[in-house]
């Protein structure tokens, strides 16, 4: 019986090299991260071109330094975890459980931002730096995807 269980649950894990939950890594963060900057670039839309720079510059810092003091940490940590996987991991394992909630969580309010009757131009900000924050991490997953292939070509 358990050796049927195992063999079910093999033939259903949807596995692929390790190294690819880098790229999908890479390519989820960059999704998120682009759709939060698109949101926001309209949003501001609202402002005249001066003012809608200063706010985009200043999103720029602050994403900067939110992921300098704690997202750095995040896509290191998720990085050492893909690396201690099996050679054949499961598809979805490029962020860990505990990330899908996080995740969920992020959505959640994001969503609930927006439905609020907060105006839209003072979301963007906020927008704009977590959509940045995304993307600096995204490059950080790519990178170690593009090493992970050199090292297996070479």
């Amino acid at each position: 019986m358990n050796q049927t269980k195992s063999s079910l649950i093999a033939k259903l894990n949807p596995a692929v090299p390790r190294y690819y939950l880098f790229g999908l890594a890479g390519v989820f963060w960059t999704f998120a991260g682009l759709v939060l900057c698109g949101r926001a670039v309209l949003w501001l839309n609202a402002f005249p071109f001066g003012t809608e720079l200063a706010l985009e510059i200043a999103s720029i810092g602050i994403a900067i330094v939110g992921y300098l003091f704690l997202f750095a940490k995040v896509v290191q940590k998720n990085i050492d975890r893909i690396k201690q996987l099996p050679e054949q991991a499961c598809v979805f394992g490029f962020t860990a459980w505990q990330g899908y909630f996080m995740i969920a969580l992020m959505m959640t309010v994001g969503i609930t931002l927006r439905n609020t009757s907060i105006p839209r131009y003072f979301l963007a900000v906020p927008y704009t730096a977590m959509g940045a924050i995304l993307l600096i991490g995204s490059a950080r997953f790519f990178r170690q995807f593009a090493s992970s292939v050199v090292r297996r070509k070479s």
